[in-house]
């Protein structure tokens, strides 16, 4: 703390003025250490990273393995496979990742409890390398049970990785730069979709006989991991709160703060603990029926709802697709699939280094109504294109500009709740993910639909974003 003195004129009793000088704290701004730093990343690449990584994977060799079903199944029961079945078992391999998402949402609490934040994570990377195993292989066994067991235990890795990540970010970080370090989860995200768009290139990895080795990425990151994540310290707040292990708590401040005083942060964790030690514990009913944060539950819930149904991971999904329709050559649409990723990571990076400075709140009402104008715009170019030759461009460019990143909420509930919240959360959007994967509709359908739906939820969600949060950033 650095000593600053403050002159000023007061008021003195006999109605007279004197001049008085004040010696005030002045607080240096926290710098972001390497350890900060590496220690986000490495968490963040073996998590979220993956998780995008999954969304847009599949996209690339949806054809060979189709193919592949369709193979295996002429080998088991020797005769070919009806298009109904073929797109059965397509849709399930896709739509089962969201299913397991569900059940690692529903593990991760207990998890995060008994093995702290860094040890939740570090025994997610098993989860990820059984997959890419189960994935990788799948074509040489000759069984399409291994890819959905595969998808489904990938969905297991990142519905734990997406509410543990965001926990450890949270609690290893200083108030001051929360949110920047925060933006490592989107960030990673989008850095996973693109790293999935590049390998599924035609060139590279997008080939029926290297489709695998898709797959067999998955076990980069986790690995490397599961080798660097142990020599960064545990949570903090974990550590103080959970384990008791003052010594501990200390140490690891020290080196993601990079400095030897850190009796303030230790304070405010007891004065955290001391507030939480006076509480009930929290159910799920009790979260609803709290008033407290009734209207912030409500807001994250329906700002999760509103990212996923506003149709953006399905994108991902069935890219190609959905490009084809609007008009687009065959022979560009891996590379169109390329820009989005890019325009994605692009824009996670800026609102990374921007909310701090500009805020929560003003980032996503500016994103969500752009979303909602650029969606319905799309919905007349999709529908116009057969009459007006540019109108596919057009398209393109409203693709592009409905991609944003979603910043993370844990900052607008109290933190002895934030972990059931948090999980409310990430339930929410996995539930809203896994219905709207199954859902097959043409593209002029399918974005017509999105814009009413953006368009209302996007409103509701300003109008408490406005009224009923209270500002953070």
């Amino acid at each position: 703390m650095d000593k600053q003195e403050i002159p000023h004129i007061v008021q003195t009793n006999n109605g007279g003025k004197e001049l008085r000088v004040t010696n005030i704290d002045t607080q240096k701004k926290q710098p972001i250490t390497a350890c900060l730093m590496n220690a986000a990343f490495i968490s963040a690449l073996g998590s979220s990273y993956l998780y995008g990584y999954n969304l847009s994977v599949v996209n690339a060799p949806a054809m060979f393995i189709k193919s592949m079903y369709n193979r295996t199944w002429m080998e088991r029961y020797g005769q070919p496979a009806s298009t109904e079945t073929v797109t059965l078992l397509w849709s399930s391999t896709v739509s089962i990742f969201a299913i397991g998402g569900l059940l690692g949402t529903l593990c991760v609490s207990s998890m995060v409890k008994a093995l702290g934040r860094k040890g939740t994570l570090l025994l997610n990377n098993c989860f990820a390398v059984i997959a890419a195993v189960l994935l990788s292989l799948g074509e040489t066994a000759g069984s399409f049970e291994m890819l959905l067991v595969g998808r489904l235990i990938m969905g297991v890795d990142s519905g734990i990785a997406l509410c543990a990540l965001p926990m450890y970010l949270g609690e290893i970080s200083p108030r001051n730069i929360r949110g920047s370090i925060g933006q490592f989860n989107s960030i990673l995200i989008c850095l996973g979709v693109f790293t999935g768009q590049v390998l599924g290139l035609p060139q590279l990895l997008g080939q029926e006989s290297k489709w695998p080795f898709l797959f067999a990425f998955l076990a980069v990151p986790a690995l490397i991991q599961l080798c660097v994540l142990p020599f960064f310290p545990e949570s903090p707040r974990y550590l103080l709160m959970e384990r008791r292990d003052e010594a501990a708590a200390e140490k690891a401040f020290q080196r993601f703060l990079g400095k030897k005083d850190v009796s303030k942060e230790l304070e405010e964790v007891y004065a955290e603990g001391h507030a939480q030690s006076n509480l009930q514990v929290v159910s799920v009913p009790q979260l609803i029926r709290n008033p407290a944060v009734r209207w912030q539950l409500i807001t994250v819930i329906i700002t999760m709802a509103c990212y996923q149904l506003c149709g953006l991971n399905a994108i991902w999904y069935y890219t190609n697709g959905i490009l084809a329709e609007a008009g687009f050559a065959g022979n560009i649409i891996p590379y169109i699939t390329l820009s989005t990723g890019a325009v994605e990571t692009l824009a996670a990076i800026v609102s990374g280094l921007v909310i701090e400075r500009i805020g929560r709140r003003p980032l996503l009402i500016f994103g969500f109504s752009t979303m909602a104008v650029c969606f319905g715009f799309l919905t007349v170019f999709l529908n116009l294109q057969d009459r007006v030759s540019w109108f596919p461009y057009l398209s393109y460019v409203c693709i592009l500009a409905v991609i944003s990143p979603w910043l993370g909420f844990n900052e607008q509930m109290p933190m002895h709740i934030g972990m059931l919240c948090m999980g409310a959360l990430v339930l929410g959007g996995w539930l809203t993910l896994a219905f709207k994967v199954n859902v097959s509709l043409s593209p002029h359908m399918y974005v017509t639909t999105h814009v009413c739906h953006h368009t209302c939820m996007s409103h509701t969600c300003m109008s408490h974003l406005n009224n009923n949060l209270p500002r953070v950033g």
